[in-house]
């Protein structure tokens, strides 16, 4: 069983390997030799009909045909194995043959794929030749699984076919896209003032955590949370207040790092304070709710940008439109995206589930979307952030917030 396990494993690896982002393409013919990285492939000399395996003890499957005339026939007396197969019966595979498997596994196998291939096929040989003796490819499981696992093959197929007719993006299409999504494509150079929400209560954690922990009534309780409720919010409006107070200098001009160190003095941070300079950001590159500063003016200073850390302010200092020729190649893997997702979309749109509660019970999910099986090396959409936001320390100067609402 180690040895089919192993094939599974070899075979989803193959598979996923077609797929993987980043895999580099397969070499041309005399790369290998300019890459002294790359193994040279031993077997390239051979000629197609060069036996590579040999399985000794295993007769090769005749065709119906054949068998019907008695074109071949085995000897009666011949001696047998101890599998009870002729001692001389072997079955060998070309090399045009091992490649024709490999091919249809995946293509392109690497050297030391084949190799795993070599050492799995004659078990396979072996035990499926066994199986067929017993009758077992009679069974109706077995034509069963066959039937699901063709559906499964033409699935993959399918979906691979969709992804090499996506791909083919003609320059017109790349340069209409440019055009139609000139905002997509535009730079920006930003400075970000960043004030915490609240004031830094380490000091007050770091004493409670000294005291030892006391029993409390639930009034006793009730007085301490409202108490330190009541500090959030004053804590919170001197904050809001402070922000407020920096935008109009910043507004005014005054310098973003020395109002920032100004507002994590404030707030009694005891880290340094983030760097205010964002060069090079794109729309992308900021939460949906901070969009707004992407309509500024080059010198204008935005609003308080309020989120669950704290407040925002943006001031833009350059803006430039990047030239196509920069782009084309993220323009290409957007319009591929967008060309899979919607041939798949018209597949999966084009039939409707319904189900017997009676037999499979409620809530079997007969009517959720199917998955659309997105290839992960395609770009997001560059209107769209490539992920969910995540919430950086507030010691940081946060890249992205999640749950962001203008002031």
């Amino acid at each position: 069983m180690r040895k089919s396990w192993l094939l599974c494993v070899l075979l989803g690896t193959l598979a996923w390997g077609q797929a993987a982002p980043g895999t580099p393409p397969p070499p041309k013919a005399g790369q290998a030799a300019a890459n002294p990285g790359t193994p040279a492939d031993p077997g390239a000399a051979l000629p197609p009909d060069a036996v590579v395996l040999t399985v000794n003890g295993v007769c090769p499957a005749q065709p119906k045909t054949a068998a019907a005339k008695g074109t071949v026939a085995k000897p009666a007396a011949a001696a047998k194995t101890g599998s009870g197969a002729p001692a001389d019966c072997k079955t060998v595979i070309t090399k045009a043959q091992f490649e024709k498997i490999a091919n249809g596994i995946a293509p392109n196998l690497t050297l030391q794929m084949k190799r795993q291939l070599a050492g799995v096929l004659p078990r396979l040989i072996a035990m499926s030749a066994a199986a067929k003796k017993k009758g077992l490819d009679k069974t109706p499981q077995f034509e069963e699984k066959v039937k699901f696992a063709k559906m499964q093959i033409l699935t993959n197929d399918l979906q691979k076919s969709i992804q090499e007719e996506a791909a083919k993006v003609s320059a017109e299409d790349i340069a209409g896209y440019y055009k139609a999504n000139p905002e997509a494509y535009q730079q920006y150079s930003l400075e970000r003032l960043f004030v915490p929400r609240t004031k830094q209560t380490e000091n007050d954690a770091k004493e409670d955590e000294d005291q030892k922990p006391e029993k409390l009534s639930e009034e006793q309780q009730k007085a301490k949370q409202a108490e330190e409720k009541a500090k959030q919010t004053e804590s919170e409006q001197e904050m809001n207040k402070l922000a407020e107070s920096l935008h109009n200098r910043a507004a005014a001009g005054e310098d973003f790092a020395k109002l920032q160190k100004e507002a994590f003095d404030a707030a009694g941070m005891k880290v340094e304070s983030p760097t205010v300079s964002l060069p090079k950001v794109r729309r992308t590159g900021l939460p949906p709710a901070h969009a707004a500063v992407f309509e500024l003016k080059t010198g204008e200073v935005s609003q308080v940008i309020n989120d669950a850390n704290g407040h925002y302010i943006y001031k833009v200092t350059a803006k430039e439109q990047l030239p196509l020729d920069q782009v084309k190649d993220e323009i290409h893997s957007v319009r591929q995206n967008q060309k899979s997702r919607d041939m798949l979309d018209e597949i999966n749109n084009s039939y409707k589930v319904e189900t017997n509660e009676a037999y499979f019970g409620a809530g079997v999910g007969a009517n959720a979307p199917p998955p659309r099986g997105q290839n992960q090396r395609m770009a997001p959409s560059p209107t769209m952030p490539a992920a969910k936001p995540q919430t950086p320390p507030a010691s940081q100067a946060p890249a992205q917030s999640p749950d962001v609402k203008p002031n």
